[in-house]
């Protein structure tokens, strides 16, 4: 592959940074030819190209005997390309405005830990990045998050949550909340869950203003992160859900309550209330997963008129940056936790009721199924109440957490969790 790109300058492009455009653009190659001939190194491959009996383009030669060791290098956060006319590195034209954290330096890393790198992204903002497996969120990514709030709260304008991973996040580490509940460590994991409900809290009602840039996967907790920004700027190819009930538990890291929350704003004077904390209900309770941030807006995981796409992945991190900038030079104030949350109480549980007994009567959902979704409507419909009325957003967190908690304790979760832990696959049992 190397000796036959090689020759292809100048046969097909004078440029060797368009050959790897073309290659990742039609053939979702992850990294270009020449940015994988990068990644071995120049002189190691040609010899072995040599040795098979490849000749490469005396053009590669001439560079490596000039001193020149790879075909890209990065020069103050802007990505240049040799080029084999002027035998110089010239700058890859349409980068202008556009911010890449593979390009910005490690001098400009404020904090890292074994999970997370905040890096300041230039005008008094802050980038916050995650690097664990799937880019899961457990204690250290948790960390993180509350690290870059505190140092944005002391001199910075903003905050950035993106990253250049496969996914933004599948959401959060389920190995640990397995562990914790076979050990039987309820204290433990009842603590785990608040320390993931106060940070998302911490998103949302810090002093600076803080955007979520998904890609691609955004579940659970990744999508409860994005729930909880001031604003979101996703990419057009963002699968975004709360898929909890998958391992039989319901999401407890603030993303029933977010839902609730947005339904009672949704309400308004002669609605059938019913009909749209039924529509809230199943798309927690089947799991639905937006196809596209499009869809996200359909689903109620991003919010019309405060939230928007971005077409063009390399465009992403500078859009976000800009909201950021914009929300706190608009005079971002720190919000104030609601405590007007309207909740249907005894209301609402007739219909989750109803609608489970029938479902799992026809055989659509199992009896574990339908023990999940009445502790999601109770959750839902604010607990015991008898009657239509106010709660705060802690109020719901406290029955979110103590849903979530009883669930583990069922042998039934536990098999989901383990199912999807060492197979990778959704139990129905």
């Amino acid at each position: 592959m190397f000796s036959y790109v090689s020759y292809r300058i100048p046969e097909i492009s004078d440029e060797i940074y368009r050959i790897d455009d073309a290659l990742r653009a039609g053939f979702g190659w992850e990294l270009g030819a020449f940015e994988s001939w990068d990644a071995i190194g120049i002189k190691e491959a040609s010899e072995i190209a040599k040795e098979r009996g490849h000749n490469v383009a005396d053009w590669v030669g001439e560079m490596l005997e000039a001193g020149h060791d790879s075909f890209y290098r990065v020069v103050n956060s802007t990505r240049e390309c040799y080029d084999p006319v002027s035998k110089t590195y010239k700058v890859i034209p349409g980068q202008d405005g556009r911010v890449n954290l593979e390009y910005v330096g490690d001098d400009k890393v404020v904090w890292s830990n074994s999970g997370t790198t905040i890096k300041d992204i230039g005008d008094g903002i802050l980038n916050i990045e995650f690097h664990t497996k799937m880019n899961s969120i457990g204690g250290e990514v948790l960390q993180g998050l509350n690290k870059v709030i505190d140092l944005a709260e002391e001199g910075y304008k903003g905050v950035v949550v993106s990253n250049n991973g496969g996914n933004f996040s599948a959401g959060a580490n389920v190995g640990m909340i397995f562990m914790l509940a076979v050990e039987q460590e309820w204290e433990e994991l009842d603590a785990a869950v608040k320390y993931f409900q106060d940070t998302m809290m911490r998103m949302r009602y810090s002093g600076i203003p803080v955007v979520a840039a998904p890609h691609n996967m955004a579940l659970g907790g990744g999508c409860e992160l994005c729930l909880h920004a001031d604003k979101v700027i996703a990419h057009a190819e963002t699968y975004m859900g709360l898929v909890e009930f998958g391992i039989g538990v319901i999401p407890a890291g603030g993303g029933t309550k977010e839902f609730v929350l947005r339904l009672s704003d949704s309400f308004k004077d002669g609605d059938i209330r019913i009909n749209a904390m039924r529509n809230s209900f199943l798309t927690i309770g089947q799991a639905k997963v937006a196809t596209s941030a499009y869809e996200a807006f359909e689903l109620g995981y991003l919010v019309e008129g405060v939230d928007e796409v971005c077409v063009n992945r390399r465009d992403q991190l500078a859009m976000a940056k800009a909201s950021a900038i914009q929300l706190a030079d608009s005079g971002y104030t720190q919000p104030i936790e609601r405590k007007d949350i309207t909740v249907l109480g005894s209301e609402g549980m007739g219909i989750v009721y109803a609608g489970a007994n029938a479902m799992a009567a026809g055989k659509y959902i199992s009896e574990h199924d339908k023990f999940i979704s009445e502790k999601l409507g109770r959750v839902m419909c604010g607990g015991d109440l008898t009657a239509k009325q106010e709660v705060s957003e802690q109020y719901l967190l406290g029955l979110e957490r103590r849903a979530f908690v009883e669930l583990c304790t069922e042998r039934k979760t536990l098999e989901r969790m383990q199912s999807l832990i060492q197979k990778g696959k959704i139990l129905r049992n």
